[in-house]
């Protein structure tokens, strides 16, 4: 299973590669108070600890068999040398995926970067991350669907 991580990674850095040169942008997706998330899952690469989040009604829909509903917000809060260096998040909006030509949509989700202060980090390109978790259609465009499946509050 590590090994099948593994090629997907390099696949989707190989693909944003051969991709067009996008830059960063602004979009619709909001850093959430992560007060209101649950924290389900932690990935450790190297130095590097992602803490990902979700709402307990995304939890429940997608336990349940159901998508995640509108409004959902899954944050990675990547740490690095035990303090916030920024955050990941995807958020779901109705018809979200209509702002974007058809080859960049991952169904109705956008993504964003923010530092750990909140403010937009520009330095990201978004389309890298459209290109990488359109592979995870049926895992609602997440890698740690598995995860939250088998979460227990």
């Amino acid at each position: 299973m590590a090994l099948s991580k593994i090629s997907t990674i390099l696949l989707c850095f190989a693909t944003s590669l051969i991709t067009s040169i996008s830059v960063a942008e602004e979009n619709r997706v909001t850093l959430p108070n992560l007060d209101d998330l649950v924290h389900y899952t932690t990935v450790t690469r190297g130095e590097v600890t992602e803490h990902i989040l979700t709402n307990q009604t995304t939890i429940d829909a997608l336990q349940n068999g159901m998508p995640a509903p509108d409004g959902t917000h899954f944050v990675l809060a990547d740490y690095r040398n035990g303090e916030i260096y920024r955050y990941f998040v995807m958020e779901k909006g109705e018809k979200w995926g209509e702002d974007y030509p058809a080859y960049r949509r991952t169904g109705d989700w956008q993504f964003q970067w923010f530092w750990g202060d909140g403010r937009i980090n520009m330095d990201e390109n978004t389309e890298r991350c459209q290109s990488c978790h359109s592979s995870r259609e049926s895992n609602e465009y997440t890698y740690t669907y598995r995860d939250l499946i088998s979460f227990e509050h």
